[in-house]
């Protein structure tokens, strides 16, 4: 397992992740253009940030506007007492929940949720609320992206 706290980032490393974050495509030697450094300053880093856990994966984001149907939501989650994991545990389950984030406040969960239709969308909404430990929700759709 990797331990996030000895992991310490620099400038550079930082710099990196903003051009992954911007094209995870790059290719290396683009890559070290950019940072001015040389190509195996780049791969060593990457290597360093995959294997110590801040880089956890690679993805493809796809244009909201290439799913003009689908459904998106934020849903705002109230757990009862001490059952935080094990609510966790259930919307992780749920393929529906595209992100999970713990919060302060009012609200213990933010769940990001995607669905293909108003039904589905009711169903995980019932899902969710079936879930035991979850105590309250509230949640709005999500109609147009204007920053991400």
């Amino acid at each position: 397992m990797y331990d996030l706290c000895m992991a310490v980032l620099d400038d550079l490393d930082r710099r990196l992740l903003a051009a992954l974050r911007e094209d995870g495509r790059a290719p290396v030697a683009s890559l070290a253009r950019t940072l001015g450094v040389a190509r195996a300053t780049v791969n060593s880093r990457i290597d360093r940030l995959v294997s110590s856990g801040i880089i956890v994966g690679f993805s493809v984001r796809v244009r909201d506007e290439l799913e003009p149907l689908a459904i998106h939501a934020i849903s705002l989650i109230e757990v009862e007492g001490r059952t935080t994991d094990d609510v966790i545990r259930g919307l992780r389950g749920l393929p529906e929940v595209i992100a999970l984030h713990t919060t302060n406040g009012g609200w213990d969960l933010v769940a990001e949720l995607r669905t293909e239709s108003l039904a589905e969308f009711d169903r995980v909404l019932g899902r969710i609320r079936s879930i035991e430990g979850v105590v309250n929700s509230e949640t709005s759709l999500l109609l147009s992206s204007v920053l991400r």
